[in-house]
């Protein structure tokens, strides 16, 4: 069975309200006695019913077709207002449709329409001042009230897509977010894992005791990483800056690499630890797997104005396009107003700049 009004919270039970203003049209036969008759009951109930299936058609009605019922409504209100003062309510509810229009440049015009049609029939008529008046002056304040709440309506639904649209984006950032962090952890403990379990074969028969040192540290490392990936599926990360040197210098001493650091002790934002610590990670796992190198070098330089990374080592260096783990470091940086480089002409040099103060500094938990 249809649906006599769209679904609308908004609308809920009031159009069947405004209905009540129809009533002394309808009944029109019952106060004055020359239409008590079968004819006239006739033309005023027939003329109802077909004002009821306007009207109910307005609501689901849009731009022209609104147009084309507000002007039959109002029509029927030119052709029985000679016959009936009740009549005068459907001026009103024409007023009431065209103030719903989507351009409210359309509306008022609409609205505007309908008064001058009142004021000519009145004057055609020649009307009392009463008869003519309220459905002159309630046609302008339901016709003014309809486009208020029409741009009010209008207003809410732009909101309503807008905060939908920044919800869908808060998603697909939290998704990029976690396969960033994904990345970042499992990159370099799986990296860490299998050089430690080569490690452990090469030592397994030459010295046992120093192999099953090794693969106990593999199952503290896949303990460590799977609390972490807990921790960056939930969004929170612990650590800081200076527990990352640590893990990158055991991971890079089980890959034979020496490290040497020079690290500012001035206290970091959280954000911009948070992000200099990943980077930090990244860059190592990216020295364990592909570089070759013997050496690393970490620096860190701290004033009032910014905060300087460079991680450099003497591996192979080059300057391939950047992966999945480059990009989401660069991602990480920028969203602190900062920049990243890459030199890969002697070994490969990253150097992270983030601006400290700035208004680009958020907190995040990445």
């Amino acid at each position: 069975m249809g649906r006599l009004l769209p679904h609308d919270d908004d609308l809920g039970w009031t159009p069947y309200a405004w209905l009540i203003y129809i009533v002394p049209f309808a009944i029109t036969p019952l106060m004055e006695p020359r239409f008590a008759t079968l004819g006239g009951w006739s033309l005023f109930l027939g003329a109802t019913a077909l004002f009821l299936v306007l009207y109910f058609r307005g609501y689901w009605a849009r731009g022209r077709e609104l147009m084309l019922v507000a002007t039959a409504i109002a029509a029927l209100g030119v052709v029985l207002w000679p016959y009936s003062a009740g009549a005068g309510a459907l001026f009103i509810y024409a007023a009431a449709a065209l103030g719903t229009l989507e351009k409210t440049r359309h509306a008022i015009i609409g609205v505007a329409a309908v008064v001058l049609l009142v004021t000519v029939e009145a004057w055609l008529l020649n009307l009392p001042l009463f008869s003519a008046a309220w459905p002159f002056v309630f046609a302008i304040i339901v016709g003014a009230i309809n486009i208020h709440f029409s741009q009010v309506g209008r207003s809410n639904a732009r909101l309503r897509l807008a905060h939908d649209e920044i919800e869908h984006l808060a998603k697909l950032a939290e998704r990029e977010r976690i396969a960033r962090d994904l990345h970042d952890l499992l990159g370099h403990t799986l990296s860490l894992v299998i050089l430690k379990s080569e490690l452990a074969t090469k030592l397994a028969d030459r010295d046992p005791e120093r192999a099953r040192d090794e693969i106990r540290d593999v199952e503290r490392i896949a303990r460590e990483a799977l609390a972490q990936v807990r921790s960056a599926v939930s969004g929170y990360r612990a650590g800081g800056f200076e527990n990352e040197v640590i893990h990158a210098r055991n991971a890079l001493a089980t890959a034979g690499v020496a490290l040497e650091t020079e690290i500012s002790k001035i206290p970091l934002p959280p954000a911009h630890e948070a992000v200099l610590a990943l980077a930090l990670r990244e860059a190592i796992t990216n020295i364990v797997r592909h570089a070759g190198a013997r050496r690393c070098r970490v620096v860190l330089h701290t004033t009032s104005a910014s905060c300087r990374m460079t991680i450099s080592d003497d591996g192979r260096g080059g300057n391939a396009p950047f992966g999945s783990g480059l990009t989401g470091m660069s991602e990480r940086v920028s969203v602190l107003g900062g920049t990243l480089a890459r030199d890969g002409r002697s070994g490969t040099t990253l150097i992270v700049t983030l601006p400290m103060g700035s208004t680009h500094v958020q907190e995040q938990t990445a």
